[in-house]
């Protein structure tokens, strides 16, 4: 019997192997109780190009003291993960959430993205 994490991974597998078929650069997503991190992978998913969390001092400072595992924290990742992406010239990305279901804070972050000139 899996536990949940051990279930999560596993998805998480099919996702990348698909995206890896697609030769595209990959925006994967992971969240835990307290933050939540967004990196963009090259094609072939060995070297990070860009990345962003609420660990950033930044970020931090943004938030105002508020935790960063709410849906504004996700909103804040996503625009922000987007512009460095374009500015490193990453224009379009596959969405790898991880293994997490689409909804809540990685749906806020995904639509964060798309909505700051990320195409996916």
């Amino acid at each position: 019997m899996f536990d949940k994490n051990e279930q999560r991974l596993r998805r998480s597998r099919q996702t990348r192997l698909k995206i890896r078929e697609l030769c595209v650069g990959r925006l994967a997503v992971h969240r835990t109780n307290s933050h939540i991190y967004a990196s963009v992978f090259d094609e072939a998913g060995v070297r990070v190009l860009v990345t962003a969390s609420t660990v950033e001092k930044e970020v931090r400072e943004q938030l105002a003291g508020k935790n960063g595992s709410n849906i504004e924290a996700a909103k804040l990742i996503g625009e922000r993960v987007a512009r460095k992406a374009l500015a490193a010239g990453i224009a379009e990305v596959a969405f790898d959430r991880g293994g997490f279901r689409y909804h809540g804070r990685v749906k806020a972050l995904a639509e964060a993205a798309r909505e700051a000139g990320l195409k996916f």
